[in-house]
């Protein structure tokens, strides 16, 4: 009986497939190693980049809303109050008619 030791010289056909598909696996993994590391690095550069533009901005506070001035209200205010102290006795009518001529004014 003759013992064959194997194929001596080039592969077949089912050994270069073999081979092309063990390549070709090999580099597309490579390829996807390397695109999620600049993915990555991207990333961290993009949040890098936003960190130092938030960092170098000036903080801005709104001012608190100014109170409409309204001299009217004041005014209505003001005599109210007169009114009421005038009700209260602590002012007498010729106090009170003075007061109110001067707010009148």
């Amino acid at each position: 009986m003759v013992f064959r030791a194997g194929r001596i010289g080039r592969p077949g056909l089912l050994g270069a497939v073999a081979r092309t598909a063990v390549v070709a696996g090999t580099a597309r993994a490579t390829a996807n190693a390397v695109d999620r590391h600049s993915q990555q690095r991207n990333a961290e550069q993009q949040a890098y980049t936003q960190q130092q533009a938030y960092a170098q901005q000036p903080a801005q506070y709104a001012p608190p809303p100014a109170a409409p001035d309204q001299p009217g209200d004041d005014l209505v205010d003001k005599l109210q109050r007169l009114g009421e102290l005038h009700a209260s006795g602590a002012l007498s009518d010729q106090e009170f008619a003075a007061a109110k001529a001067q707010l009148l004014r």
